[in-house]
């Protein structure tokens, strides 16, 4: 059977705002098929003026918090970019991309599903680093 990739309809250029993109990643991360047990909060990093465009930088960082450790041993972050265009004309949406912070990989919401064993895999070689040392 055929994977339904889920994404939202983002903002237009001329009506973005630091702001709103943060809620729109959120309003994304809710599209997201990830247990309820994790949990996450999100945050705008910086703002990059290149000749073409704007970037947005955000991450979301995540964890399984427990009455026992409710402070997580590892973390992991999920980095967005929101790219607005400076050569498209301003009602057109924003692009947005992300990366995991173990990987170089660059996705797009439109085109791949996220998948919560990546942020498994991220936790599970942050500790297993942690017990080398």
């Amino acid at each position: 059977t055929k994977h339904v990739i889920k994404n939202i309809e983002w903002t237009t250029a001329k009506n973005f705002t630091v702001e709103t993109g943060r809620e729109q990643i959120e309003e994304l991360i809710s599209t997201w098929d990830i247990h309820e047990s994790w949990l996450h909060h999100s945050e705008f990093l910086r703002e990059e003026e290149l000749k073409d465009r704007k970037q947005y930088h955000y991450r979301a960082c995540w964890g399984i918090p427990t009455r026992r450790k409710p402070i997580p041993r590892a973390t992991a972050s999920v980095y967005f970019v929101i790219v607005i265009s400076k050569l498209k004309p301003d009602t057109a949406p924003v692009e947005v991309f992300y990366r995991l912070e173990s990987s170089t990989l660059i996705r797009r919401p439109k085109q791949c599903q996220f998948r919560e064993k990546w942020l498994k895999d991220i936790i599970e070689n942050k500790i297993a680093c942690l017990d080398r040392l």
